[in-house]
């Protein structure tokens, strides 16, 4: 028997007025409704993918990792999660759209291809899928060839957020199922670990950029959640 089907008895037994009844039909409804978890999905926002971009693309793939492809594509091995350091979806979507970089003469001398992510999260935890999954990104020296980028909205002024935590182990849940390959996931900032491990791929070994993002407590959260994923631990120096 349901438990609407307990409550309408409870009442009639109880002779309780009908319209107290018609009020608590609404509050259980919302009650159970409130209980269930929001539906895990993805909101395709491309950002822009054309000749330029895929040309850019193929060039870094062989000048900063040695790999001579005909398609700008990836083989996911690993998860790397970011934060924006920009405080709104649209302004990072803008940063990310164009094909070329400018403004950045840290990274502009190692390619002119712009930054991006293949997924980006607002601190709502709204998914956004701004490239296909196995679509080059430049997002982590060394490892773009083998890992999906997830930059998250926030920053160092404002923190991840719970939504976004839940957010990322979901996105994670669903990559780990569709490309079991992934054995790492890993913050930006814990990106030159790898420097020394087979995975790592930068022909200039001067090339390096210094990462605090997302941070030792997100990883480590992050990570806790997964871990029945049996995923590999982090290399040590």
């Amino acid at each position: 028997m349901s438990t609407i089907q307990n409550l309408t008895q409870n009442m009639k037994k109880r002779q309780t007025h009908p319209f107290i009844f018609s009020l608590l039909i609404p509050l259980l409804f919302f009650s159970c409704k409130s209980q269930q978890q929001a539906t895990f999905r993805i909101i395709d926002k491309p950002i822009t993918w054309n000749a330029e971009r895929e040309q850019l693309s193929i060039q870094y793939l062989k000048d900063r990792h040695g790999l001579v492809k005909d398609k700008a594509t990836i083989d996911p091995q690993m998860v790397v999660v970011h934060w924006t350091a920009i405080d709104n979806v649209e302004v990072t979507f803008d940063v990310f759209d164009s094909p070329t970089l400018g403004g950045r003469e840290d990274l502009t001398s190692a390619s002119n291809l712009n930054v991006s992510s293949q997924f980006l999260i607002d601190r709502d935890g709204t998914i956004f899928r701004l490239l296909p999954d196995t679509t080059f990104a430049r997002h982590t020296i060394g490892l773009n060839y083998c890992a999906v980028g997830i930059e998250n909205v926030g920053g160092p002024d404002a923190p991840l957020t719970s939504a976004q935590l839940r957010a990322n182990e979901e996105l994670i849940r669903y990559l780990r199922k569709k490309y079991p390959a992934i054995d790492y996931v890993i913050g930006h900032h814990e990106y030159q670990l790898f420097q020394d491990t087979p995975l790592w791929k930068e022909a200039d070994p001067d090339y390096r950029t210094v990462k605090t993002d997302p941070g030792d407590e997100f990883m480590e959260e992050l990570r806790k959640n997964l871990s029945d994923l049996g995923l590999k631990p982090l290399p040590q120096l």
